[in-house]
């Protein structure tokens, strides 16, 4: 059984799951994008849903997708992207930004990305995972925030949180595909991101400048 009661056409998945299957970030796929096929009828779904984001298809041959949050239609965001091409079994995912590339690796997703197409991000430094973890909900303060701390800098693991701060009902961010890119760029280096409750998210810069970000994907709703 699961919690979400969601209108036919509609896929729930879990993006960023950690190694237990567990956790990750609840994202909504509408397989035929025409469905819904103006900002309105999009935006009202994506509202209704609540996750946050829901993509829309609007062609599968191609990968030409449509990612919402509640409020906003969004350029670029990691967990929808990886969340549709699991899904869809698609190589390649059209953006009004550019294309992204996919591709499968055991047990993990994987999409190609610049850092620079993702929306800004607050990055703010933690002294220690402990008070990561201590936050109870969003830090005072306006604009979208990614906090983070070490949990142990040679190997690269990252202890974060993340809180959009935007009123539409999301106050923390379960697992942040695109905020983990910018933390990647940032530190020019590989990540093994521990975000949330326990979702995972892997990171991988490339010399040409662009990111390669992956984790687990599990099928809750099917449609």
């Amino acid at each position: 059984m699961n919690d979400f009661d969601v209108p036919e056409g509609i896929d729930v998945l879990r993006v960023f799951c950690g190694p237990d299957g567990r956790h990750g970030n609840a994202l909504g796929v509408v397989r035929d994008g025409r469905r819904y096929p103006d900002n309105d009828s999009r935006q009202a779904l994506a509202r209704k849903l609540g996750f946050s984001e829901t993509v829309f298809v609007d062609d599968p041959e191609r990968g030409t997708v449509d990612i919402r949050t509640p409020g906003q239609r969004l350029p670029f965001a990691g967990h929808p992207l990886v969340g549709a091409a699991w899904l869809l079994d698609l190589e390649v995912l059209e953006l009004p930004v550019g294309d992204v590339t996919a591709h499968q690796d055991g047990e993990f997703t994987w999409i190609t990305a610049r850092p620079e197409w993702a929306p800004p991000r607050a990055l703010e430094r933690y002294a220690s995972v402990a008070e990561v973890e201590a936050l109870t909900g969003p830090p005072p303060g306006e604009g979208w925030l990614y906090v983070w701390a070490w949990e142990d800098e040679a190997a690269g693991r990252v202890r974060a949180r993340a809180f959009p701060r935007r009123d539409d009902g999301i106050d923390e961010d379960e697992a942040t595909g695109a905020a983990a890119m910018l933390l990647s760029a940032e530190l020019g280096r590989a990540l093994n991101i521990t975000q949330g409750r326990g979702s995972q998210i892997l990171t991988a810069p490339a010399p040409d400048g662009t990111m390669e970000v992956g984790g687990r994907v599990r099928l809750l709703v099917a449609s």
